[in-house]
């Protein structure tokens, strides 16, 4: 049977296909303002511009390309049984062809129902005002922003207390509860933690090996050096 391996990753994944972090040095996320496009008093005040924002970000997603990272962890299909719960809204780990991907924050490619959670389509165009679902109600990204639920958790947490190995990629581990859920693998299981610049892990009683490179070269350094 194959190892279970669990992967977490951060916007840091996706830095060198050309989407930017999340959190840049300025504060600003794409020149705005967090509160302004990832929350919903943001889109209470101004939808349209956070319509825009993220009409701006799916169009660039379809700019980009997976990153040699990618690629690596959907090779390590072949030897683990691997699920990666990400905190990117991007679908480049599903083009690089992995196949268990959990997305904690939402999905560029899709939108739901302002008011029906449970209305959501696939979606790769732009959302205008006045896109409405089958009851009226506006569209919106189907993002999970700042002050709401992150309904995905309750997956993530069984997937980590069964993991036999944990990899972390990519991440500040800032925004929770995605960075806590490192703390739910068993005691013993390994966690490798890849980051240019990679924060301090308090009280994690797990064996802990840091590898502070990008996320392409600290794949392929984990995969030749660690997992076999």
């Amino acid at each position: 049977m194959k190892k279970k391996l669990v992967v977490l990753t951060g916007a840091g994944m996706s830095a060198e296909s050309g989407i930017n972090t999340f959190r840049d040095s300025n504060g600003l996320w794409e020149n705005h303002d967090i509160m302004e496009v990832a929350s919903p008093e943001g889109w209470y005040k101004n939808p349209g511009l956070v319509l825009d924002f993220y009409n701006k970000r799916r169009a660039q997603l379809k700019e980009v390309q997976p990153n040699r990272g990618h690629y690596l962890l959907a090779e390590l299909e072949n030897d683990f049984d691997v699920h990666i719960i990400t905190q990117n809204v991007d679908n480049l780990h599903e083009r690089a062809g992995s196949t268990s991907i959990l997305h904690l924050h939402g999905e560029l490619t899709k939108i739901r129902s302002t008011v029906d959670e449970n209305y959501i389509l696939e979606w790769t165009e732009d959302i205008h005002l006045g896109d409405y679902d089958n009851n009226g109600y506006q569209l919106r990204p189907h993002i999970v922003w700042f002050g709401e639920a992150v309904p995905a958790i309750e997956q993530a947490l069984p997937m980590m207390q069964q993991a036999d190995i944990v990899i972390i990629i990519g991440t500040s581990l800032q925004v929770y509860p995605a960075a806590g859920l490192m703390h739910y693998a068993k005691p013993t299981v390994p966690v490798y933690y890849i980051d240019p610049n990679p924060a301090t892990i308090y009280e994690l009683a797990n064996p802990l090996e840091v590898i502070a490179m990008g996320a392409s070269e600290g794949m392929e350094i984990l995969k030749n050096n660690f997992l076999f």
